[in-house]
């Protein structure tokens, strides 16, 4: 088995500016509106958010890549949430700081839209 598992999140501007200031090594806390973390487990499902979800909310939208390790994963089950490639993590935002902490090296850009 693989010690990491590569995950993707699409985010807005103002969660990425959030990253950065980590040094791209967290992401922040969840809003008490949003109960649950959601990383997802392809990046064509993170680039169809980032695209058509997080560009009309907000003006721009990223998709973010990193790894974690595969051990902690393996706690949650990977939930779909509609078609084939619709694959996230539901982490409860309380275990956001584990999650993080699991998180090995850098959280990376690897597309933006507009």
């Amino acid at each position: 088995m693989k010690d990491t598992t590569t995950l993707y999140r699409p985010v807005g501007p103002q969660e990425l500016v959030l990253i950065e200031q980590s040094e791209w090594k967290k992401f922040p806390p969840r809003l008490p509106e949003q109960p649950i973390f959601y990383p997802v487990m392809n990046e064509d499902y993170a680039v169809q958010i980032a695209r058509d979800w997080n560009v009309p909310a907000s003006g721009s939208g990223f998709v973010t890549k990193f790894e974690v390790k595969s051990d902690f994963l393996a706690r949650y089950d990977v939930q779909n949430v509609g078609g084939h490639m619709h694959n996230e993590l539901w982490v409860p935002a309380e275990e956001l700081e584990e999650f993080n902490d699991n998180i090995v090296g850098k959280i990376e850009v690897t597309q933006s839209f507009n």
